[in-house]
């Protein structure tokens, strides 16, 4: 626990400015972000007597060992700067919410030739335009359906568009009505794209004018006697109707608006968010945290405000904003959601109407919010914290083990052989520290093996050792790193294995980061028994690493192994601690097998643009796309190779000569007619 007042800034040396300041620890991590109006005030609070500090409060400062600041020009630079570290250094003393569920919402992708209209879930992508989010997906298909029978829009998977294009065959709904079938050309991309458009407005809300439309084309019909006609619009419209009656109205006017409410104790908080668009209830979220700062229902607010609209622009950000208590600067997040959105926001609190009674439902709503939360997380905390337990017995640990981590090796008969790390934290899955590896039978420069073959043994000694000489890199704190991420460290979820990204050199002198190997684990657990553990052990011996317990779980009686040991240590079928150490254990296999399929299905798409050094996925998109097949390419004179976007004149020799070496395919057989199929495709762009 450090004192305070051995790293206070002198007097006169913090500025009487905005901006944004960073606590961290003795590490180096960053455990807390703050802005301010002032600097020199704000953080003149923090060093005062621990006893008049909130104990939140006194808890980050006496957990800290430095604190920096950074000075910006207005008030809403450093609320957009505070945003930023927030969600780059993710501290572990500042209010994150967590969302109680991934949110689905009904997207058209009009970034595409021919919009899509689908359920989408996760980060928001440009050019496609969302509207909800939802409760449930299904609540999404049941209007997209209603919808249909007016806004005949594609609906299908890019694979099926493609199939039904290539056998002049529209899917089933292109024959109910449902789809306007622009895969077969009934209607061109210009007229697919109107009716996308019309989709897109009618779910913003400009219904009422649309609806009067159809109703006067209806009349129009049935007065010119086209029954039939007349009869599909009416359906039409009653299909509208239906669709709108799904959506609750709130006010009279077409009011653009967001609600926020906050449910609080003494420990936690609920956030829930009603989307108002058109005068109606369009989608509802809700959002759950630890209050591990001092923090008031303002401050609550502006942390929801910032996570809310952080990475929203344009309309996504409505014309006003509705909170139960304005952030302390009010005027600042006001003039931040303005840039956000480009135009004006109003934020208020409502005082009369409608609208306050709307803000009603929506406070109900998280306060139940709260209570379903804190009810399901009494038990599930009281169960981690009985695991946890159980295994420090079993083990005959000093503590619980609040971290642990997990190693599997997977392999194909001796193939592309990698192995994962999984991370849990308090007994729950920590999935933004999740590692992956190819193993590559060496440990730094030393070559210990071929790394053919199957032997687990050695993959564990392998990858437990690079794993463990990045953290004896970080714990040295050098401020350069000993090997790079693609040799003696792991990867993160989606980034190539042996590839040394960019950004590592820029940002080797910045270890505030969580996404290191800095955090070593109380318990280290492997996917095996006795010789996979006594391979893990010897690694840490190695290193000269001797405060991590380790284990090992055999899959074929549940055992735990420990090393040095001749008989394993059995726990209860019943015991809370075996089912969290097969849940880490299950995991890690899932995590592992998951990569091993990737690499092993990427291996075999390999085309022979892929042999081409120098070409990345950008430019074999742009060949593909250019000549439209592999077989096109090959028989392409390097300057016409040369006409493509990117390509240069020696890429282009390498590339033919490349494509000249390799001998084609041997062409396809349709084995029921015997027709050679034609080449029209390859490699992998």
């Amino acid at each position: 626990m450090a004192d305070p007042s051995s790293y206070r800034p002198k007097p006169g040396q913090i500025p009487d400015s905005p901006g944004v300041y960073k606590f961290r620890d003795e590490h180096r991590r960053v455990i807390y972000v703050g802005k301010a109006k002032s600097l020199r005030q704000r953080l003149a609070n923090y060093f005062q007597p621990l006893t008049s500090l909130h104990p939140r409060t006194a808890t980050m400062v006496t957990t800290a060992a430095s604190v920096e600041w950074t000075v910006v020009a207005t008030e809403v630079e450093a609320l957009q700067l505070e945003y930023s570290w927030i969600k780059e250094f993710d501290p572990r003393f500042n209010v994150k919410y967590r969302d109680d569920k991934s949110y689905p919402y009904l997207a058209v992708t009009m970034n595409e030739e021919f919009p899509r209209v689908q359920v989408m879930r996760g980060a928001k992508k440009k050019g496609v335009r969302y509207f909800g989010p939802y409760g449930h997906a299904w609540a999404i298909r049941e209007t997209v359906d209603l919808m249909l029978r007016v806004f005949p829009v594609r609906t299908c998977s890019a694979g099926v568009f493609k199939r039904s294009a290539q056998i002049g065959r529209p899917c089933l709904l292109g024959y109910i009505g449902k789809c306007a079938a622009p895969c077969v050309g009934r209607v061109t991309p210009e007229e697919h794209r109107e009716l996308a458009e019309g989709f897109c407005d009618f779910m913003a809300g400009r219904t009422g004018a649309y609806l009067r439309r159809i109703e006067q084309q209806m009349m129009a019909a049935a007065e010119d006697m086209e029954y039939e006609r007349a009869a599909r619009l009416r359906d039409d419209i009653e299909a509208l109707k239906k669709a709108l009656e799904k959506n609750a109205i709130v006010f009279n006017d077409a009011t653009d608006a967001d609600l926020i409410a906050v449910a609080e104790d003494e420990l936690e908080a609920a956030v829930q968010i009603f989307h108002v668009r058109g005068g109606r209830v369009r989608g509802q979220r809700g959002w759950v945290t630890d209050k591990v700062e001092a923090v008031d229902t303002a401050g609550l607010v502006e942390h929801a405000l910032q996570q809310l609209y952080g990475e929203e622009t344009g309309d996504s950000v409505p014309k006003e904003v509705l909170v139960p208590a304005l952030p302390e600067d009010a005027e600042a997040v006001s003039g931040w959601l303005a840039s956000r959105r480009g135009s004006g926001v109003s934020l208020r609190i409502p005082q009369r109407g409608d609208k306050k009674d709307l803000m009603v439902t929506v406070a109900r709503n998280a306060q139940q919010a709260l209570a379903l939360h804190k009810t399901k997380r009494a038990s599930d905390l009281t169960t981690r914290s009985r695991a946890l337990e159980e295994i420090a017995a079993a083990l005959e640990l000093d503590s619980a083990p609040l971290r642990i981590e997990c190693f599997d090796i997977s392999h194909l008969q001796g193939d592309d052989v990698v192995a994962s790390m999984v991370v849990f934290e308090d007994g729950l899955a920590r999935k933004s520290e999740y590692r992956r590896f190819q193993i590559k039978g060496r440990v730094g420069d030393t070559q210990i093996w071929h790394g053919e073959g199957q032997d687990d043994v050695r993959s564990i000694h392998e990858v437990i050792s690079r794993r463990f000489r990045r953290y004896l890199a970080e714990k040295a704190r050098t401020g350069e790193w000993v090997e790079d991420e693609g040799q003696d460290g792991g990867e993160a979820p989606g980034q190539e294995a042996g590839a040394v990204s960019g950004e590592v050199s820029a940002l080797q002198e910045e270890d505030g980061r969580p996404k290191r190997f800095a955090y070593p684990p109380q318990l280290l657990v492997v996917d095996g028994g006795q010789p996979q553990v006594a391979a893990a052990k010897r690694a840490l011996d190695e290193l000269g690493i001797d405060d991590i317990a380790v284990c090992g779980l055999a899959k074929r009686l549940e055992e735990v192994w420990v090393p040095e040991e001749d008989d394993p240590v059995v726990l209860p079928r019943s015991s809370e601690g075996l089912y969290l150490l097969q849940r880490v254990r299950d995991e890690a296999h899932r995590f592992a097998i998951t990569y091993q399929r990737a690499k092993r299905t990427k291996r075999f798409k390999a085309g022979p643009l892929d042999a081409v050094p120098g070409l990345g996925d950008t430019r074999k998109h742009a060949l593909i796309k250019h000549f439209g097949s592999v077989k096109k390419l090959r028989s392409a004179t390097i300057d016409e190779i040369c006409e493509v976007p990117g390509i240069g004149r020696k890429t282009a020799e390498t590339l033919a000569a490349a494509l000249a070496e390799a001998a084609p395919a041997a062409p396809a057989v349709n084995t029921a007619t015997g027709e050679i199929i034609e080449e029209d495709d390859g490699g992998t762009p």
